[in-house]
């Protein structure tokens, strides 16, 4: 998510030509994000950038998350990931309560969470203008945090990973 955001489509009298701001600075934070889509449960962590030892931090959350399930149950949690090097690279230290699982190349459209990604952008933090990096923190944090395990579920549904009856 960054100040050189996202010009998304609003509703208009038939016509008339909205206006809507369109920042050009090139300030970014990141966001790590895991979504349960049958449960809405979740985990974030904003990061000032990309990389493995950003990955490992979040992957050492997220294990700690789960480890404690409703009713103190094990959880075991497969993360869908892209190939980005972050992702696949050795020095990854991935806890015993995760497996990875990488999706083809060129296939974002296998991760539910990649439609939360677009979700965000479009009804959250597009068409505006952020002040610094600490306001684009504050209205990230915000974001995630407005989401609901109903919204979760909606935006994250994931037909194919649905157990058949």
């Amino acid at each position: 998510m960054g100040q050189q955001g996202t010009l998304t489509t609003v509703w208009a009298k038939r016509g008339s030509r909205p206006t809507a701001v369109k920042q050009t600075e090139y300030d970014w934070v990141y966001l790590y994000g895991a979504v349960c889509p049958a449960t809405g449960q979740s985990s974030a962590m904003i990061a000032g950038s990309v990389g493995i030892a950003w990955m490992n931090l979040h992957l050492q959350w997220l294990s700690e998350e789960a480890a404690h399930g409703p009713g103190d149950e094990f959880v075991h949690v497969v993360l869908i990931l892209d190939q980005a090097g972050w992702h696949t690279s050795p020095r990854l230290k991935v806890p015993s309560n995760i497996t990875l699982l990488h999706q083809p190349s060129y296939s974002p459209e296998l991760n539910p969470v990649e439609n939360l990604w677009h979700w965000l952008r479009s009804h959250s933090l597009s068409n505006r203008v952020y002040r610094d990096v600490p306001h684009l923190y504050d209205a990230v944090d915000h974001a995630w945090n407005s989401l609901t395990p109903r919204r979760l579920k909606t935006v994250c549904r994931a037909t194919y990973m649905e157990r058949a009856n």
